[in-house]
């Protein structure tokens, strides 16, 4: 039963002995725990496109890519809604930051390497969102109001590949808090709850039921998304 580990940034994850799983997955700058903690190289990671927009959380989670590598990397697009002309030139700034071209630049320019690029557009993220959610109607609503995190779409994309039977998720706590340094958005909003929480909880919820194969090692998120905590002496993962 080949396992997936996704690994979150958040501080101090809950790691499963390496014998329980095959393979290690990232959103965005959890390779700086992959690597802190002795873990194997990412088989891929996921990275947000805001990464590179220019935000403080953003060069924060870039310095800590580097030196740092990955198998496959994605980039995940901002979920963008119509914009007035007047948005589209507002926002242009923000939209060459946050495009390919520029992303791969600013990665390499910090040195993070990775051996495969795979850049799709939003549509693709909503349909696999869609898909593994069984289209639940509910789902696809919060969605289009805030997308998941990218450590929800880690998993997403972890679950599409066909190549892993079970999935367990450390380092994930619904926070703006980040392993390798402060978030200066927890000032600047006032609060550690991260935006994409009401949707992360709500999908995460749904798949567990709806799968049955994930897992996680982190106590908030069985408490709070309902899915099953990771038993490591009853498992037999690796096998």
């Amino acid at each position: 039963m080949p396992t997936l580990l996704v690994l979150g940034s958040k501080p101090d994850p809950v790691l499963p002995p390496a014998a329980r799983y095959d393979a290690v997955a990232c959103a965005n700058a959890a390779g700086y725990s992959a690597h802190r903690h002795g873990l194997p190289v990412p088989a891929f990671t996921a990275i947000s496109a805001v990464v590179t927009s220019g935000i403080g959380s953003g060069k924060q989670s870039v310095a800590a890519l580097h030196g740092l590598r990955t198998g496959t990397l994605y980039l995940v697009p901002q979920f963008d809604k119509p914009l007035t002309l007047m948005k589209i030139i507002k926002t242009l700034p923000n939209a060459i930051k946050t495009s390919p071209v520029y992303f791969r630049f600013r990665l390499r320019q910090a040195g993070y390497c990775w051996n495969d690029f795979i850049c799709s557009d939003a549509a693709f993220y909503q349909e696999l969102i869609a898909e593994q959610c069984r289209y639940d109607p509910q789902i696809m609503a919060l969605v289009a109001k805030k997308k998941p995190s990218t450590g929800v779409i880690t998993l997403l994309i972890g679950m599409s590949l066909g190549s892993y039977d079970r999935f367990i998720m450390s380092g994930f706590s619904f926070e703006l808090t980040h392993a390798y340094a402060y978030n200066p958005e927890i000032h600047q909003r006032g609060t550690t709850l991260s935006r994409h929480t009401p949707t992360d909880l709500q999908v995460l919820r749904r798949l567990a039921e709806i799968h049955g194969n994930i897992f996680t090692t982190e106590p908030t998120v069985n408490e709070q998304a309902g899915v099953p905590l990771f038993q490591p002496a009853a498992a037999t993962g690796g096998d």
